[in-house]
């Protein structure tokens, strides 16, 4: 299955509800917030009435479009999650909150997770000091995250570097370094650090039927 490369807001619609997928952007301005009704046609903007089998594909694929997985990987990464010990949904979040792109958007390097992606893509990303350009590589305890030197001539590393002075603090598991544009991974994140836009206990029913 190719990656979705179309209107983001679109999956909002489609969904629902806002689910950051551009980050910053969608806080103000969202079309979500002009047009609520779904895309395509559909008799005066109704939508229709989702069966629980529905709902529960409807969470999986908000988890997908959030992190930016495609359906191969994401079940990967459900049967890897089963199989660790704990709680299996927590594992879920867990391993999709340790992708590369992911990390790269905690830290603030990046707007959005699709952003990051392109970043890392580009080879501006280093991982414990060598060139990655493998968004979902995973990162552990320990691991620091930098830009290439070829990412430090880029005009965006001189942009980021500006915006860095106001940025958020990124979340109790990792460190950033802002005179060395850098990032360390301090632990392994819990649930409560992880995306909030998806119930992971229903894909977990989705998957255990």
């Amino acid at each position: 299955m190719a990656r979705y490369n179309g209107p983001d807001c679109r999956i909002c619609r489609r969904q629902g509800e806002k689910l950051f997928l551009k980050g910053a952007k969608c806080m103000s301005n969202c079309t979500i917030e002009k047009r609520p009704n779904p895309p395509g046609d559909s008799p005066k903007g109704r939508r229709r009435k989702v069966s629980d089998r529905g709902l529960q594909l409807r969470e999986k694929q908000k988890a997908r479009y959030a992190y930016g997985v495609l359906e191969r990987q994401f079940r990967s990464y459900y049967e890897e999650a089963a199989r660790r010990p704990g709680v299996t949904g927590d594992n879920l979040v867990r391993i999709l909150e340790t992708r590369l792109d992911n990390v790269v958007h905690r830290l603030g390097f990046a707007d959005s997770r699709d952003q990051a992606r392109q970043v890392v893509n580009h080879g501006h990303i280093t991982l414990n000091g060598r060139k990655t350009n493998i968004p979902s590589a995973r990162v552990r305890k320990g691991d620091i995250i930098g830009f290439t030197d070829r990412g430090r001539k880029t005009e965006y590393f001189k942009i980021l570097t500006e915006a860095m002075r106001n940025a958020a603090q990124p979340p109790q598991w990792l460190s950033r370094d802002v005179a060395a544009m850098s990032g360390r991974v301090l632990d392994l994140p819990n649930r409560a650090d992880g995306d909030r836009t998806f119930n992971e206990s229903v894909i977990v029913e989705f998957y255990s039927r």
